[in-house]
């Protein structure tokens, strides 16, 4: 396993549709996709266009967006997962988002791939001045709250989070 950060691109579209693909509609957590999408190659144009925006500084966003590094988690240049790295916090992403989200194909779990692309990420925020950042997680994901509390995630609190369409979520700090 050779984990890295691709910065999306159309390149990648047979490996980025077939990751998609596999999370059969659901929301998926730190890839900037709408929920229900269909992997073709327009969406996929699409989404490369839109993480070009989000990723460019000044760019003018939708109401209520932040600035935001998207990635794709690549094992030996596959496609096997997502990651963000959201560049400020808004109300919203103070409760219910954090700086960080990340999801990792179904059948590529349990193999450290979370853990090693949040690093990676974190070792961007340091480099770039963070001192800390936010990440959160659905209360019962314990997958994801180890991966964070590994990274140093100290619990901040654990929330009613029906407001986003879930039970109960975990905040996390993890300073850098």
């Amino acid at each position: 396993m050779q984990i890295s950060l691709a910065t999306p691109s159309t390149d990648l579209f047979d490996s980025w549709a077939a990751t998609v693909a596999e999370f059969d509609g659901v929301h998926i957590d730190g890839a900037g996709l709408e929920q229900g999408l269909v992997p073709d190659r327009a969406a996929c144009e699409e989404f490369v266009a839109k993480a070009e925006l989000y990723g460019r500084p000044g760019a003018e966003l939708p109401d209520g967006h932040v600035a935001c590094d998207f990635f794709w988690i690549a094992d030996v240049g596959d496609v096997v997962g997502f990651i963000a790295f959201r560049r400020a916090l808004n109300d919203w992403l103070r409760s219910f988002g954090g700086h960080i989200g990340y999801s990792v194909r179904p059948s590529r779990r349990r193999q450290g791939i979370a853990r090693a692309a949040l690093n990676l990420v974190l070792d961007r925020a340091r480099a770039e001045g963070y001192d800390r950042v936010m990440l959160t997680c659905d209360d019962d994901n314990a997958g994801s709250y180890r991966t964070i509390e590994g990274a140093g995630g100290v619990l901040q609190a654990t929330i009613d989070a029906s407001e986003a369409g879930h039970e109960r979520m975990r905040q996390y700090w993890i300073a850098l």
